[in-house]
Formats: C-alpha cells, structure tokens, sequence
C-alpha cells in the first residue's frame, strides 16, 4: 500500500490515531458520528484515510472489510467520514469517499455499506442507494444503534 492513497489522502499513521479522536469528537457529541475511544482509534487507526491539514489531518474516514456472508462474500464498511467544522465545502469529504472508494476496490470488496444520520446526498453523489437494513451484512447491520435511527446505503462496486 503506497503512502499517497489518491491525491490529497494518506493512510493514517499511528501518530495521528489522537487527531482522529479529536476530530471526530465533536461529530460524536452531536450524534452525526458513533462515540469511540481514543484506544478505538489506536486500535484501528490502519484502516483510517486521512486529508492532511497544515495542524494535522482536517477529515478522515476508514474502511473495514466485514466478515464472509454467503449473500455478502467480500463486502466492506465506509464509516467514521467526518470534516473538520472550518474546511467542510473544500471537496476534502469528496475526495476522502474517492479515497476510500479505490482502497475498497483495490481490497477485491464486491459491495461497501455505510450508515448516517444525516441526509446522505454525498454517498447518492457516489452512486451509493439507500437499502433497508435487513438487506445488508447481518453481522454489521445487528450492531447499528436503532436509537440513532441511520439510514443504511449500499454501493455495488464493478469487478476488478
């Protein structure tokens, strides 16, 4: 795996595994993103992309590929997308989605689920549709909170 994932996104390094809580931190408080802990972050801070910043990375999401289901055999999980509050509409979350996008790809992932609270127009934008919950991987989609009441999306990636 090469340093530069897509232009302006980069792997995520064990240094910034604290910046990502931070960032993400204030996305949890208002509900747009699951709480984690800073040793979640640590643990799984490989599987997070991240758009540098001058201070440090300004958005990240990760990717995590999801156990075989025989109606899911090589299925993935786009989750934790946030933007920092002052560069949010400078195309970071867009290229952060192409990013991950092409990690999954790159990964043999046949299909990538995500779930939000918010209104999901990025994902429509990336060809993502909205699925009920029962169509997706049962092991991802039995740990959603219902008490977050997010709306499940489903992107079919092309064959390799």
């Amino acid at each position: 795996m090469t340093q530069a994932v897509r232009e302006g996104v980069r792997r995520a390094t064990e240094a910034d595994a604290d910046t990502l809580f931070r960032l993400s931190e204030p996305f949890a408080r208002s509900g747009a993103l699951r709480r984690r802990t800073i040793a979640d972050y640590r643990s799984a801070v490989g599987a997070f992309l991240v758009a540098p910043g001058v201070l440090g990375p300004d958005g990240c999401v990760a990717l995590r590929p999801l156990p075989a289901e025989p109606a899911h055999p090589a299925a993935g999980v786009l989750y934790n997308l946030c933007v920092r509050a002052g560069r949010q509409g400078a195309g970071l979350g867009r290229r952060l989605v192409e990013g991950v996008l092409a990690e999954a790809a790159g990964q043999g992932l046949r299909e990538v689920f995500t779930a939000t609270t918010g209104d999901g127009r990025l994902f429509v934008r990336y060809g993502f549709r909205e699925v009920p919950p029962a169509l997706a991987p049962t092991g991802w989609a039995a740990a959603l909170d219902p008490a977050r009441a997010s709306t499940v999306y489903r992107l079919a990636l092309p064959a390799a």
